[in-house]
């Protein structure tokens, strides 16, 4: 099962304030412990939302750029894991053990091909194989 594990902005983050070298050096020592644990697939940190935009989308597909920072820092993303583990339980107990403090973490799974039932045909199935393939092909994953 594979989970995203999605750490919240706060203020200080929105703000571009960079973490200290304890906080750099403690998240080091945690990410080194889930990849030799064998459950990290990715893990990044993410600029802040003045850096970035939205596009919106109105129910005729037409978009619309909106360029940040946006207001409500507690629905924004300051970074990420991605974890591949075998259960809801699993992938808790890694996340109890990330160095945060005073923070709120949230961790949702990943939709896999099976969950998707009959809509997810055989030649969809074949086509998402293939750009999986060709995308690990071009990055080296």
């Amino acid at each position: 099962m594979r989970y995203m594990v999605i750490v919240k902005s706060d203020e200080d983050t929105e703000n571009g304030v960079m973490p200290t070298e304890q906080q750099l050096a403690e998240m080091g020592a945690y990410n080194e412990e889930l990849v030799k644990a064998g459950v990290m697939l990715a893990g990044e940190g993410l600029h802040p939302s003045s850096k970035g935009a939205r596009i919106r989308f109105d129910k005729d597909g037409n978009s619309t750029v909106v360029d940040g920072p946006f207001a409500e820092t507690k629905e924004l993303v300051a970074g990420f894991w991605i974890l591949e583990v075998s259960s809801r339980e699993e992938v808790l107990q890694w996340v109890r053990k990330a160095p945060f403090r005073g923070e709120e973490i949230e961790v949702r799974q990943i939709f896999t091909a099976d969950d998707f039932g009959d809509a997810f045909t055989p030649e969809l199935r074949e086509q998402e194989d293939r750009l999986r393939a060709t995308v690990e092909a071009q990055h080296g994953s």
